[in-house]
């Protein structure tokens, strides 16, 4: 049974989606976030809300995690972590106001050259970002947390 009473069939799997933004600057640089959780170097993003368009989730997260307002264009990929059953949407986002800070999710924010992205993030989130730059319409790949599967 779900938080809310919700009953779901015996062995339904349950998933959890996630939306995020590719930030991409007219000079080509991409956004990101050192997260302060976990030190990982990830997109800004996070949970869709039940009662939330995925776009509303990429405009909230990305303001509450550096201070950046954007304005999702186009969904550019769509991720699947096999071991937690995160299926995420990434967005390629334009820049509409606001100015990159630290927060109280993000312990940097900082905007990459996309040559610097394998180095700074995993495999598993690099790609969306790449993916996002390579304006060929959505992809869809799974991995484990890290790797490309």
């Amino acid at each position: 049974m779900t938080d809310d009473g919700r009953r779901y069939p015996a062995g339904l799997p349950r998933h959890s989606v996630s939306a995020g933004g590719a930030v991409i600057r007219d000079d080509g640089r991409v956004l990101v976030i050192k997260r302060r959780d976990n030190g990982a170097w990830v997109q800004p993003g996070g949970v869709v809300e039940l009662d939330e368009d995925p776009r509303d989730t990429v405009r909230r997260e990305i303001l509450e995690e550096t201070g950046v307002e954007v304005e999702p264009e186009v969904l550019t990929g769509v991720y699947k972590n096999m071991e937690r059953g995160i299926v995420s949407l990434v967005f390629r986002c334009r820049v509409v106001g606001g100015t990159a800070r630290p927060t109280a999710e993000a312990d940097e924010v900082a905007w990459l050259d996309p040559s610097e992205l394998s180095e700074r993030m995993d495999e598993a989130f690099a790609v969306r970002l790449t993916d996002a730059l390579q304006d060929a319409g959505p992809c869809m790949r799974i991995h484990d947390g890290k790797n490309l599967l």
